[in-house]
């Protein structure tokens, strides 16, 4: 086997010989047991986000870490439970009116339906699938998501038992009309987590604010007797690591599941490949798109066969291992193992641990995603993004908790203006500046000829553009009536499909009845073995064919003499200097 292929089945060879190095070992043990701090309280929090007990957290934070360490090819993502994959678990499920042991069923059917599909995308090299949720899109949906995280959590810190509504804003509607019922004693708990979450950051951001955060209102909960005095706890925690078992669901059910479940495989591996792409540029390591779907896919449908819920790459978590100096893949399985080692001795500790710290430590964790400078960014860059973003992100607030709804309506959105752009691609007349380039002549009001006319043809050549050409071209051709030669700049058509090339064709048989010489400059190689095959080449003339505009401006010059005016295009060379500038070569 090449060692090509044994990279691709078994990527975790390539750093496994370097574990005989009593420093990495050494960083990776560091790493591995500091994201272990993180992760442990992090994952109960995300559970419960997602409408699952606390334990199954830990379940889906235990193989699935070790998995996608593995077989993924970045080595310092650290994968697990995450916000927004568990907020669109429990945005999937709640529809369905499950029992206990359903929801918990469906949610780990979720997970293997998402496993399935980046399994089968990474196998098939289709990473660049994901491209489709352009970064307008992951903006405004990581900003939404984050308000209607937070906002689903406030019940959980004034204590007060949420009416659901049909859409979240019907659900905040409730909540703030129960306000009367808030539990204080709650409430204080709540602040108190989230005031130690917030100053221990800000005063020593290298301590485990979440550890010392969970820990310290643990034991206030049991000296103070919380859970006796009305306050929600997480109770009896299963001990013990998952057992192997097969998701036992109904399929009409699943058949609902299957967009959600796509959606989330593919916004979950957005969200994991971006973090790997970060820490890849800072540590210079091999990346592959591909491979990590592999890793994600194979992570998660551990994680559905024993117990847990959909997982995927975590920037929080991943940045703490990388500041950490993990060195390899390695830290990730001490991570998951010492999980293990909470899962059967140190569950009885968390029996007093206030539900409304775990809502704290989810609200202060997805308020860092809301960031409204990047949405300003995109729109500079172009008002189309900007415009995309903040669709997505309205959309996304207002069909909530269907948050599918919102990435789909950017995708197509996104396709959409994307396409509208392509239609109606620049065509410019040319004419030669001071510096001695060709370049557009309204744009630096520059003097043409009305013999002979160069346009430049910005963008691809395709049915829903190639329309667009031929009457622009029209147009213009109408507006000089002593047009005798028609030159047309193919140096940035990169495409072109079959109604293109036809135009192409109607276009010189328009000019030949017009009288008018249609010259094509600068085509590419892949465009002249498309004219080749066609036979356009033959209907245009191979000698009107030229390298550059300037070719093509010199021949007409030479055939017509005084008849045309090429003194505003280029300078004029004589016709037995032309004879030995013209040889043409079209194979670049």
């Amino acid at each position: 086997m090449s060692s090509k292929l044994v990279g691709r089945f078994f990527p975790f060879l390539e750093w496994l010989g370097e574990l005989k190095n009593t420093q990495t070992i050494k960083a990776d043990l560091v790493a591995g047991i500091t994201v272990a701090l993180v992760l442990v309280p992090q994952s109960m929090a995300y559970a419960q986000l997602a409408g699952l007990p606390a334990y199954v957290g830990l379940y889906a934070s235990f193989l699935p870490v070790i998995i996608a360490s593995l077989f993924g090819s970045s080595r310092q993502l650290a994968t697990g439970p995450v916000a927004i994959v568990s907020l669109m678990t429990a945005a999937a499920l709640e529809p369905l009116a499950l029992t206990p042991q359903g929801y918990l069923a469906y949610a780990a059917i979720i997970a293997m339906m998402v496993g399935a599909i980046q399994l089968l995308l990474g196998i098939l090299r289709l990473g660049v699938l994901v491209d489709f949720m352009s970064h307008p899109v992951v903006l405004g949906f990581t900003n939404a998501a984050a308000l209607i995280i937070a906002s689903s959590q406030v019940n959980k810190i004034l204590g007060i038992t949420s009416r659901k509504g049909e859409h979240n804003y019907e659900t905040l509607w409730h909540l703030v009309q129960d306000l009367g019922q808030t539990h204080f004693v709650t409430l204080s708990m709540g602040v108190l987590s989230i005031f130690l979450l917030v100053s221990i950051k800000k005063l020593s951001p290298r301590l485990p604010n979440i550890l010392i955060t969970v820990v310290t209102c643990t034991l206030v909960s049991y000296f103070f007797s919380y859970g006796e005095q009305g306050g929600a706890i997480v109770g009896a925690v299963n001990a013990g690591l998952p057992a192997f078992k097969i998701p036992d669901v109904e399929f009409v059910n699943v058949k609902n599941l299957m967009v959600p479940a796509a959606v989330i495989a593919l916004l979950g591996f957005v969200e994991a490949i971006s973090v790997a792409k970060a820490l890849s540029q800072e540590t210079s390591q091999r990346l592959s798109a591909d491979q990590e779907l592999v890793g994600q896919g194979l992570s998660n449908l551990v994680s559905s066969l024993f117990q847990g819920y959909a997982v995927s790459g975590s920037f929080s978590r991943s940045a703490v291992n990388f500041t950490a100096k993990a060195k390899t893949g390695f830290s990730s399985v001490i991570t998951g193992l010492l999980v293990a080692i909470t899962l059967l001795y140190l569950t009885p500790l968390l029996h007093h641990l206030p539900q409304a710290t775990l809502a704290a430590v989810i609200m202060v964790a997805v308020i860092g995603l809301i960031k409204i400078e990047p949405i300003e960014h995109v729109w500079n860059v172009h008002p189309h993004d900007g415009f995309v973003a903040i669709v997505v992100f309205l959309s996304t607030l207002f069909f909530a908790p269907h948050l599918e709804d919102g990435i789909m309506i950017g995708v197509l959105l996104s396709l959409g203006l994307y396409i509208y752009q392509t239609m109606r691609p620049k065509l410019l007349e040319v004419a030669r500046h001071n510096d001695g380039t060709l370049r557009g002549a309204d744009t630096f009001k520059l003097q043409t000829t009305d013999t002979v006319a160069i346009y430049r043809y910005d963008g691809d050549l395709y049915f829903v553009n190639a329309g667009y050409l031929e009457r622009q071209l029209l147009n213009k051709v109408a507006d000089k009536p002593d047009l005798k030669v028609l030159i047309l700049d193919l140096e940035s058509v990169s495409l072109i499909d079959a109604t293109g090339e036809e135009i192409i064709g109607l276009i010189a048989e328009n000019m030949k009845v017009s009288g008018i010489d249609f010259y094509l400059a600068r085509p590419k190689k892949p465009l002249m073995d498309v004219f080749k095959r066609t036979g356009l080449v033959d209907k245009v003339g191979e000698q009107n064919f030229f390298l550059t505009r300037e070719d093509a401006a010199l021949f007409a010059k030479n055939k017509f003499g005084d008849a045309v005016d090429i003194e505003p295009l280029i300078n004029y060379m004589p016709l037995e200097e032309l004879d030995t500038h013209l040889g043409k070569n079209f194979d670049k």
